[in-house]
């Protein structure tokens, strides 16, 4: 007699569950950096879920905290600023390499204000991702130090400056959509210039001692 055919479906190879796995993880590291890119880093993980068509327990066990889900959605972006400012380091021309280094970073924040939001929030339980934004607001604060001994960085310019560069920019980026990138290459060239030595006519009010993490809240 021949065997009664199972109505139970045999499980998937290892290969089909490791394979749905990575799709699985793809679809969710993509739907929250589209979502992080249009509305920050505050997007509920409930509606990342949606928009990756997982459930939520799906995507904590893939990312089990919201951190984590941030921190590896902007990895490549972290590595990409980093190198960015390892260059600059590198660049023999204080000036060059501090404007370099402010203007690829007003770059990303105009395609991107979601990497903004995310560098700049800090994650106590990634010690790897505060250790990458420690040595960035070191290395900035290196740059302005040498452009300001080379003589080309205006001598009132504090690193304070950048901060409130930045919140220029993110006022710009999120008000002019979508001529965001127009609109802050041009407000980073009239900085640039502001921020040059023979610039420096009058001087200026004194510096507000303003911290990174203020640019978290803007826009």
């Amino acid at each position: 007699m021949p065997a009664q055919p199972s109505h139970n479906a045999p499980p998937p190879a290892p290969e089909a569950l490791r394979a749905d796995a990575r799709e699985n993880r793809d679809r969710i590291l993509r739907a929250a950096r589209e979502a992080y890119a249009l509305h920050g880093i505050d997007v509920p993980i409930s509606a990342i879920a949606r928009r990756a068509g997982v459930g939520v327990a799906t995507l904590y066990r893939r990312f089990p905290t919201r951190a984590s889900l941030i921190t590896e959605a902007f990895a490549e972006q972290l590595a990409e600023c980093a190198g960015a400012l390892d260059e600059a380091l590198e660049d023999p021309d204080p000036w060059r390499a501090f404007c370099s280094v402010f203007t690829k970073v007003c770059a990303m924040q105009a395609a991107d204000r979601g990497f903004t939001h995310a560098f700049l929030a800090r994650f106590p339980d990634e010690p790897s991702y505060v250790g990458e934004r420690d040595r960035a607001e070191e290395g900035l604060a290196l740059l302005v130090r040498r452009a300001k001994e080379a003589g080309a960085l205006r001598p009132d310019f504090d690193v304070s400056d950048v901060v409130l560069a930045l919140l220029a920019n993110s006022g710009v980026v999120n008000g002019v959509q979508p001529e965001a990138g127009a609109a802050s290459r041009r407000l980073v060239g009239y900085l640039l210039e502001s921020f040059r030595t023979e610039g420096a006519v009058r001087p200026l009010p004194p510096p507000v001692r303003l911290e990174l993490d203020q640019l978290y809240g803007a826009g």
